[in-house]
């Protein structure tokens, strides 16, 4: 093959790529909610107060990941899993810091917490941000409890 039929079929190539790639994003956006539909708030879950979270030793793997998928999708923008502060507080550490049931009710109940606990009213005063309720349920709480366990060393 000449140097110029190399260019010309990278050339094809490159737009049956470009065709193809645009056909793609036009179905995705049909298929995507209209941004009137994403729009639309959903209610506030508050959860209620738990007593117990019992631990599994080992790890349980299946929920270290679905616990990094939640994190990464609603805990990353304010938390990094170092010691350092974003807007909320690093991350590493904290399985050993704090208990189990602390961390589950801060998560899923953070009004309770706030109006309740002294180090959760010490937390606000440090980070000077209100962290936000992101509707996490009991058992998505305790599959971040997983994650963090994780984090921290835990196997």
């Amino acid at each position: 093959m000449s140097g110029k039929t190399t260019f010309l079929a990278a050339l094809l190539m490159i737009a049956f790529l470009a065709c193809t790639s645009r056909k793609e994003a036009e179905d995705a956006a049909k298929k995507s909610p209209t941004p009137s539909e994403a729009a639309t708030p959903q209610p506030e879950v508050h959860g209620t107060e738990v007593k117990t979270v019992e631990l599994t030793n080992p790890l349980n793997k299946e929920w270290v990941t679905a616990g990094k998928g939640i994190y990464d999708t609603k805990c990353l923008a304010c938390h990094k899993l170092t010691n350092e502060k974003l807007v909320g507080p690093g991350w590493a550490g904290v399985t050993k810091r704090r208990e189990p049931v602390w961390l589950i009710n801060m998560i899923t109940n953070v009004d309770m917490m706030l109006a309740t606990d002294a180090e959760a009213q010490k937390m606000l005063e440090e980070c000077l941000v209100r962290m936000p309720n992101q509707n996490v349920t009991q058992e998505d709480a305790r599959k971040i409890i997983e994650f963090m366990r994780e984090n921290d060393g835990e196997k």
